[in-house]
């Protein structure tokens, strides 16, 4: 599937909108067929429309209430043994590759500063992290969101 139609961004905009809403529900919603609606999201979940799950799971609750951005600047050519053993550190729930003067932007939870301090310290300990910058998240002014350009027009 290399685009959406009308319908898929509909349907897609109605699930943003209700995350847990069932087949029948946004069939009603949408003046479409159970059948079409089941199709469209077999179709879309093929695709790689949908992100895991997890993304949608509060760390708060389970322990983590504090949240941080780790900038990280290593060796060239490093990137992927880097990565590989940042992907091993629990608290980190994303990484981003970026150009410009930061290779690395790591996500990552913490319980408080001391833990934030010992997480740090684990990315440092990485052969191949040159230093890191570490900001802590004050908080979420724009949730993710993709509603506004399901909005869009092609």
């Amino acid at each position: 599937m290399t685009g959406y139609d009308d319908v898929d961004r509909a349907l897609l905009g109605a699930l943003g909108a209700d995350p847990r809403a069932t087949v029948v529900a946004l069939a009603d919603r949408l003046g479409l067929s159970r059948n079409t609606v089941q199709a469209r999201m077999a179709r879309l979940e093929t695709s790689g429309a949908f992100l895991s799950f997890e993304r949608s799971i509060d760390p708060v609750p389970i322990g983590y209430p504090l949240e941080a951005f780790v900038s990280v600047h290593l060796l060239q050519k490093r990137l992927d043994e880097v990565v590989a053993a940042v992907s091993e550190i629990p608290e980190v729930i994303q990484a981003h590759g970026l150009s410009g003067s930061v290779d690395l932007l790591v996500r990552v939870v913490c319980r408080d500063a001391h833990d934030l301090f010992r997480i740090d310290g684990e990315i440092l300990a990485i052969d191949g992290v040159v230093r890191t910058e570490t900001s802590l998240a004050m908080g979420e002014l724009i949730p993710y969101r993709l509603a506004p350009l399901l909005a869009r027009s092609n």
